[in-house]
């Protein structure tokens, strides 16, 4: 069998021994080893979803109707929170950014190069949410405003606030809030 330069007659090489996986690959006929090499393809794809080097972590949101779990990347640097969700085509149902302004301050957002509509929950540093913005346009460059001073912004899926019952004054666990 030939690989390029390389040519596989047995699973060893000076001594050294494939696993069954290799073994496996090279006993497989060409229709399986594409196949194989079809699956490995798809799921170094699947796995490019998240952007590399994106911290993922859990926040709870405690809502009248129970908790919901949500997982989420940390925007905590400067060109973290200016990139935000930018050029991004889809964002998972359960998940968000968590955007951290460090002390609370007055925030003002834009969707400037986001291709998707969201959901914005404006969060004191307690936790608590202090104003909500639903279904904004993508695209836009119209300035959002948190109205109040926070410390964070919580980005998610357009539509979830509704779906959900998520509501001013609900509050947010996390470890970056006092509260939570």
């Amino acid at each position: 069998m030939n690989f390029g330069s390389i040519s596989l007659h047995h699973t060893r090489f000076h001594g050294l021994r494939f696993g069954r996986a290799a073994s496996a690959l090279v006993a497989a006929g060409p229709q399986m080893r594409r196949m194989r090499l079809g699956l490995a393809l798809v799921a170094l794809l699947l796995a490019g979803l998240v952007p590399a080097g994106a911290n993922v972590e859990q926040l709870t949101i405690l809502t009248k109707a129970g908790p919901l779990g949500i997982e989420i990347e940390m925007a905590v640097t400067p060109a973290q929170r200016s990139k935000g969700l930018m050029y991004r085509t889809e964002l998972a149902p359960n998940a968000g950014m968590l955007f951290d302004f460090g002390a609370e301050q007055p925030i003002y957002m834009w969707m400037k190069n986001t291709y998707i509509p969201l959901d914005m929950l404006f969060i004191r540093s307690d936790g608590r949410i202090a104003s909500i913005t639903t279904d904004t346009v993508p695209l836009s460059t119209a300035t959002i405003s948190s109205q109040v001073p926070v410390k964070a912004v919580l980005e998610l899926p357009a539509g979830t606030v509704r779906a959900k019952g998520i509501a001013v004054g609900d509050l947010i666990e996390h470890r970056l809030f006092s509260g939570g």
